[in-house]
C-alpha cells in the first residue's frame, strides 16, 4: 500500500503541473532559494497539494504507521511539492501525534529541509499546532531549547517558527523568554535566522505592541537592520520610523 500511496502522490502532482513559463519558473526558485542543488518544483499551489492530499487520504485507508512510511518517501524527494505532500499527509493522522512523532521529524524532516517554505509552513502548521496542545507545554519547550542549539540553521529558525505558533495561539506571550531566545539567535549571523527573529518579534508586536517597541528602541544599536525591519512592521508609522531611525 504504500508504494501505491507514494506512486499515486507523484502521479498526482505531475498532473497538476501548471508548467510555468521559464520566467515565473526561475522567479519562483530564486524566492524559495532552495539549498538543495537538485531542487525542482512545479509550481503547483499550496490549496492545490492540500486537495490532492485529501484525495488520496480518503482513497487509501492506511495506518498512522502507514503514513509514517509514506512521509518518509515523499519527504526526501527533491521535488517541493512532494515534500509538502510528505507533510500534509502525516498530518492527516495528527491524533496520534506523539513525543516519538517530533523525534521522527527532528531525524527525518531536517535532512531534507532545504527552504524557508517548507520549515515554516511545517513548524506553523503541524509542529506548533500539536505543541500548543494542552498538556504539552514542557515538551515545547523542550523541543525550543533543544532545537535552538542545532548546529543546522533550518532547525535554528524552526525554534523560532514554534515559539511564534504559540504566541498566536496563546496570543500572549512571556516576555522574558521570547527576549531571552531572540538574543540567543542574534549571534547568528544568517539571514533566515535575522528574518525569524524579527518575524518572531512581529507576532509578538501584534498582542504587545508597546513592550515590543521599548525592546526594539532599547536594543536598536545591537539589532541588525533586518531584524529591526521585520519586527517593527506591524507598529505604528511613527513608531517603526523611530526605530529605524539609528
Amino acid at each position: 500500500m504504500i508504494e501505491s500511496i507514494v506512486l499515486e502522490f507523484k502521479n498526482q502532482l505531475k498532473e497538476h503541473d501548471p508548467h510555468l513559463p521559464i520566467d515565473k519558473k526561475n522567479r519562483m526558485y530564486k524566492i524559495l532559494n532552495s539549498s538543495n542543488p537538485k531542487f525542482e518544483s512545479y509550481g503547483i499551489k499550496i490549496s492545490e497539494i492540500e486537495k490532492i492530499v485529501r484525495e488520496i487520504h480518503k482513497k487509501y485507508p492506511c495506518s498512522y504507521e502507514d503514513a509514517l512510511e509514506v512521509f518518509k518517501e515523499l519527504i526526501r524527494s527533491n521535488n517541493h511539492e512532494e515534500n509538502f505532500s510528505a507533510v500534509f499527509f502525516l498530518n492527516r493522522f495528527k491524533k496520534y501525534f506523539s513525543e516519538d512523532t517530533i523525534n521522527i521529524f527532528s531525524d527525518q524532516f531536517f535532512k531534507y529541509c532545504d527552504s524557508w517554505a517548507i520549515c515554516d509552513s511545517t513548524m506553523i502548521r503541524v509542529i506548533g499546532p500539536f505543541l500548543g496542545k494542552n498538556g504539552n507545554e514542557e515538551l515545547a519547550l523542550n523541543i525550543i531549547a533543544k532545537w535552538s542549539n542545532s548546529k543546522d540553521m533550518w532547525v535554528r529558525r524552526a525554534s523560532m517558527v514554534i515559539l511564534l505558533k504559540l504566541v498566536m495561539l496563546r496570543k500572549d506571550f512571556d516576555e522574558d523568554y521570547v527576549f531571552s531566545l531572540a538574543e540567543k539567535m542574534s549571534s547568528f549571523s544568517e539571514d533566515y535566522i535575522q528574518k525569524g527573529i524579527g518575524w518572531l518579534l512581529k507576532t509578538c508586536s501584534k498582542y504587545k505592541p508597546e513592550v515590543i517597541f521599548q525592546y526594539l528602541m532599547k536594543n536598536k544599536t545591537s539589532l541588525s537592520r533586518l531584524v529591526l525591519r521585520y519586527a517593527s512592521e506591524k507598529l505604528s508609522k511613527e513608531k517603526r520610523t523611530e526605530i529605524l531611525n539609528k
